[in-house]
């Protein structure tokens, strides 16, 4: 015998109130997660809808108490019934609790209030209206705002209450007089908020290139002939990939469904979004992680309403409530940040996979540097590889220089700028041509350290260092932990304590000195906290109001400025130091996507890369933007020591406030990993990459195999010891499968 839990209320504060069901035997195969079912509910058993979000063999209550259900609901089409499916396979395979899961698919937290407006309308025939505006300019002195209110819905059929008092300045003594002769009409309409969009834009037509008519054509005629796959598009930066995925999406949007973009960061709102909403105008919706809670409501209601056809924004648009979904799209598919640092830790693209199976739609992953998880895969013939191979105006690729940064010390050259940029910088202001300047890093952020001694200052909460801020303050960028800035070594007492300033903030000041006739802007975390940051400095420099733009990774994935004919990035291959082995992978895309910025317009372009490892094998397939070469060599490199993804990782974390507890548990875990699997490879357990944060202690083990679901059961045996054991009942235990960064 199988019991289910029935969820009656899909809102998403109910999420946690279920009732439980006997399954009969004759339906045991019909009921599976997410189905929608009939259940007798209530003293009066009263026939009613639900959706099974959980099913067990154990009864939670008296099974003589339990009544069963009815029947399941033939060919149900209902949103809810996908969502909660794929809530289902968040928790199997990523590791969390449905109801952590349901509320990661079900994304409004609560029913905002709808927004109202009032709209004024004649009660009376145009006939009735002209007479009553006649027989009141017929009097000597008149009302003049019923005279223009009158005049006005002469005119149009509907007027807006706020148009009418403010522009028209009709007061409101006298919209409720002629309401109460019967005149007018007053109704409130629910109005949807709609999140910053140029209303003024107009639909404008792209004509193709060969090789992108060519991509987009196979994939129409697939959707047409019912074959629903998932494309990896690998197009060099320029090359139009996005032209692609609108012809695509025209295409399905004529067919009467609906269409999903996903987009890796909010700084690529701007002129992504706008691009999408020239092209297909109110058909087009956002959602970004600034908006109210109101204008994402909305959004999502806009969504189930079919008000919508396109729904543009990161990881969570994914969850939009299409309910005819045809296509997802998935642009710059290999950034981190479509992975989600909360549990569930699911990754977008296999998600996206597998809600395109559900809904039977499309997917179109996109990257001029894909991952090498998505690549090996349309290498394997899982997904179908369609390859861009030119830009789309047929301008050259930019070209590209290395700079020695050893090579400049030895000379006597000091500055976070080189020579040869600094040369090719002076010739570009000398054009009116515009400059990037690239750098990984965040406006003062450097380490304070003792010259003499080498004391790293580290917080008092969490095993990392403190950094420098302006106004002579040092902050833990984890808890917060704020404190005046040393000016006297703790641990030998020397005076000779400072930090590393290679932050953008330090960036901006030298390119102002030695270029002080330039126009400087800077984009990072500081200079964009405000709601729409990211778009009024981008903004600022499409119009050239800017001669230069110093930014962090924000400012070079996916933006086109065709006045820029310079890129210089500073310090590439800082994030080659990182201890995680996707360090190469993330070096050679972000300097090739910052390379790619150059020369989009008519002027050629030109890069510099500044590094300490000129030789390294991803500088130099960046600089040459030569993928192949770049995945032939690290895929080799994971193959040999077998990391995602030619194999796949379990990552576990234990924390604890208190250390003996979350060492204890770590290792009973590893015990129990053993027994369950004595075959598995197991690393650990050790402490995280920041063993105490927020005065939490944190314990990780790490476990490889070439089978996913060896690991699903690994975590499944887990998770039922979990509920069965009371020692630790103080620790919190977390899954992180096929990790992208250090736990």
């Amino acid at each position: 015998m199988k019991y289910a839990d029935v969820i009656i209320d899909i809102s998403h504060e109910r999420l946690d109130k279920t009732f439980e069901y006997i399954v009969p035997d004759e339906l045991e195969e019909q009921v599976v997660e997410g189905v929608q079912v009939v259940i007798p509910f209530g003293q009066g058993n009263r026939a009613i809808t639900g959706y099974v979000v959980g099913l067990h063999d154990k009864p939670g209550f008296d099974v003589t108490k339990l009544k069963p259900i009815a029947r399941v609901v033939k060919d149900s089409i209902a949103i809810e019934s996908q969502l909660i499916s794929l809530a289902a396979f968040l928790k199997r395979n990523y590791g969390s609790t449905m109801n952590q899961a349901l509320k990661t698919v079900i994304p409004i937290k609560k029913k905002e209030n709808e927004k109202m407006k009032k709209e004024i309308s004649l009660a009376i025939s145009l006939e009735q209206a002209k007479i009553e505006l006649n027989e009141l300019m017929a009097k000597p002195r008149h009302a003049l705002g019923k005279e223009r209110l009158l005049r006005e819905l002469l005119e149009v059929d509907t007027l807006d209450w706020e148009l009418a008092t403010k522009k028209l300045q009709v007061p409101t003594a006298n919209i409720r007089d002629l309401e109460k002769k019967g005149i007018v009409h007053i109704e409130s309409v629910r109005t949807f908020r709609n999140p910053h969009l140029n209303k003024d834009a107009n639909r404008k037509q792209i004509t193709l290139n060969e090789e992108q008519e060519a991509a987009a054509e196979q994939i129409k005629a697939d959707i047409d002939t019912g074959r629903h796959k998932t494309y990896l598009i690998h197009g060099v930066t320029g090359s139009g990939k996005t032209e692609v995925y609108m012809d695509v999406m025209e295409h399905v949007i004529n067919l009467g469904q609906q269409v999903i973009v996903l987009i890796p960061e909010i700084a690529l709102t701007y002129q992504t979004v706008m691009r999408f909403y020239t092209r297909f105008g109110d058909k087009v919706s956002i959602l970004n992680s600034r908006m109210s809670p109101g204008e994402r409501f909305d959004q999502f209601e806009r969504a189930k309403s079919c008000e919508i056809s396109i729904m543009v924004g990161p990881r969570s648009a994914l969850f939009t409530p299409f309910a005819n979904l045809g296509l997802i799209i998935i642009d710059e598919e290999h950034e981190p940040s479509y992975k989600s640092e909360v549990i569930p830790r699911y990754h977008a693209r296999e998600t996206a996979v597998y809600r395109a199976k559900l809904a039977g739609a499309t997917v179109i992953l996109g990257s001029a540097t894909p991952s090498l998880e998505a690549y090996s895969r349309a290498e394997e013939g899982e997904y179908q590889l369609i390859t861009l191979h030119s830009r789309a105006m047929g301008q050259d690729m930019a070209t590209c220089e290395i700079v020695d940064l050893r090579a400049e010390l030895q000379s006597g050259n000091r500055s976070m700028i080189s020579r040869r940029l600094k040369e090719l910088m002076a010739d570009r202001l000398s054009k009116n041509q515009q400059i990037m300047l690239f750098l990984n890093r965040r406006g003062l952020m450097g380490f304070v350290s003792c010259r003499a001694c080498g004391h790293v200052l580290k917080c008092p909460h969490c095993d990392v260092a403190l950094h420098l801020h302006s106004g002579g303050i040092m902050k833990c960028h984890y808890c917060g932990f704020t404190t005046k800035a040393a000016k006297i070594c703790p641990s030998c007492g020397s005076k000779y304590i400072g930090s590393f300033k290679a932050g953008t903030q330090r960036l901006e000041e030298i390119v102002k000195e030695a270029f002080p006739q330039a126009r400087v802007l800077r984009m990072d975390a500081d200079t964009t906290s405000g709601k729409n940051g990211h778009e009024e400095i981008l903004a600022a420099f499409a119009a050239h109001e800017a001669d230069v733009l110093i930014g962090t990774q924000m400012i070079v994935k996916g933006h086109d400025f065709a006045n820029v004919t310079l890129v210089g990035i500073i310090a590439a291959d800082i994030s080659l130091n990182e201890s995680d082995f996707h360090s190469g992978e993330r070096t050679f895309q972000l300097l090739t996507q910052a390379v790619g910025r150059a020369g989009r317009g008519v002027e050629p372009g030109i890069a510099v890369i500044q590094t300490y490892q000129p030789e390294n094998y991803a500088v130099v397939s960046s600089a040459n933007q030569d993928y192949d070469s770049f995945y032939s060599q690290e895929i080799a490199f994971r193959r040999l020591l077998s990391y995602p993804p030619c194999s796949h990782m379990l990552g576990i974390q234990v924390s604890c406030d208190k250390q003996k507890d979350a060492y204890g548990q770590a290792d009973v875990l590893a015990d129990l990993i053993r027994r369950t699997d004595p075959e598995i490879v197991i690393m650990g357990p050790e402490d995280a990459y920041i063993g105490k944060l927020k005065d939490v202690y944190r314990r990780v083990i790490y476990l490889r195999a070439d089978d996913y679901d060896r690991l699903v059961r690994i975590k499944d045996a887990i998770d039922k010891f979990l509920l069965e054991q009371k020692q630790y009942r103080n620790t919190s235990t977390w899954f992180d499968f096929d990790p992208i960064n250090t736990l």
